[in-house]
């Protein structure tokens, strides 16, 4: 399930929620309350709780969506399913394919601004 619409934004890009929402067709409040059941969901949360999603958030967003919509889990067995995941060994390790995406857009991001102060 890749995102749609926003031209404008990287894919290291942090999104507000209603970012993600409209990228994702959830609506806000079913991210929010995904937030309560997720405790690996915990997007960055600034002045006034304006929500800042990571990279990571928003595939964990795009992965409960498709335990639930396309593999028929249950919140409780996407719950179980990822508490499962979190007990295995090496689950404090980053994961490579996606440290070197974030890093890759960040250097896109830097590119295209120096390329635009040299206008």
């Amino acid at each position: 399930m890749a995102l749609s619409g926003a031209p404008d934004k990287a894919a290291g890009a942090f999104r507000t929620i209603g970012e993600l929402s409209r990228e994702t067709g959830l609506p806000q409040h079913i991210l929010r309350y995904w937030e309560t059941r997720f405790p690996e969901l915990r997007p960055l949360q600034r002045a006034g709780n304006r929500r800042y999603y990571r990279p990571t958030d928003v595939a964990l967003v795009l992965r409960i969506r498709s335990l639930l919509e396309q593999e028929g889990y249950t919140i409780r067995g996407v719950q179980k399913l990822l508490a499962a995941e979190r007990k295995r060994p090496g689950h404090g390790r980053a994961d490579p394919e996606l440290d070197i995406a974030s890093v890759e857009a960040i250097r896109d991001d830097l590119v295209d601004a120096l390329h635009k102060d040299a206008e």
